[in-house]
């Protein structure tokens, strides 16, 4: 007589269950959200964190398109991971990583990275004279000038302040958000998607060289207000030197 008794109380206890979990008002269990910092997806990470500067698909932002192959080409994993972990001090670019202040695990760092890398990474043949991402010696400004003058005045205007085709880079407000080499990197990967050709198009048949890239952003750091010293700077510093 017993069996009878506990199956029956089984089968009870399985129904109070299940009606617990359709009970009204409870959200269905696939419905929960994970905890912000277990999100890993792509989709939703570059979202939330990146679009709004760089652009929904990776182009059309305020900032340099990372769907660029010249970019993801000149930059690479170990590159990107440090920018976007510990962004760029005195500028927009923000630190995401919890190790820098940011809200975002090591993990989701990385898979930022790995998505940037695997959406948008081409197989585009590009030449072997390609200027490299960090500059591999100090540019010269006075040069930069003569530079500039062949191959960004045109558009830029004669000293900057912006023409025909392209408003100015010499705002002090432009250059005191941007680092020397986010200028180094736009000189060289262009923002086709805004008609800014890269290190090839400005002049026809005659791509800036490695140096020539290092010189006109050694004139346009020269471009950047220096900050004004304070009454108790110059009295420390012995006034102007």
């Amino acid at each position: 007589m017993r069996s009878p008794t506990i199956l029956l109380f089984a089968l009870a206890l399985s129904v109070v269950i299940c009606g617990c979990n359709n009970a009204p008002g409870r959200p269905p269990a696939d419905s929960e959200s994970l905890r912000p910092n277990k999100v890993l997806t792509f989709d939703t990470l570059y979202q939330q964190n990146c679009a709004g500067c760089h652009g929904e698909q990776g182009r059309g932002g305020a900032a340099i398109a990372l769907n660029s192959p010249v970019y993801l080409e000149i930059a690479d994993d170990a590159t990107i991971r440090r920018v976007t972990a510990q962004g760029v001090p005195r500028t927009a670019m923000p630190a995401f990583a919890q190790s820098s202040g940011g809200m975002l695990t090591d993990e989701q760092v990385n898979a930022i990275v790995a998505g940037i890398r695997s959406h948008w990474s081409k197989q585009d043949s590009l030449p072997a004279t390609l200027p490299t991402y960090s500059a591999a010696a100090p540019g010269d400004p006075q040069h930069g000038g003569s530079v500039y003058g062949g191959y960004c005045a045109s558009c830029h205007g004669v000293a900057g302040r912006g023409g025909s085709h392209g408003g100015s880079i010499v705002d002090e407000s432009f250059l005191n958000l941007v680092s020397d080499q986010y200028l180094r990197t736009i000189v060289i990967a262009g923002r086709p998607e805004l008609g800014a050709p890269d290190w090839r198009g400005n002049v026809p048949g005659k791509p800036m060289s490695q140096q020539e890239v290092s010189d006109v952003v050694a004139w346009l750091s020269a471009q950047r207000p220096k900050p004004a010293l304070s009454s108790t700077s110059k009295s420390a510093s012995g006034g102007i030197q």
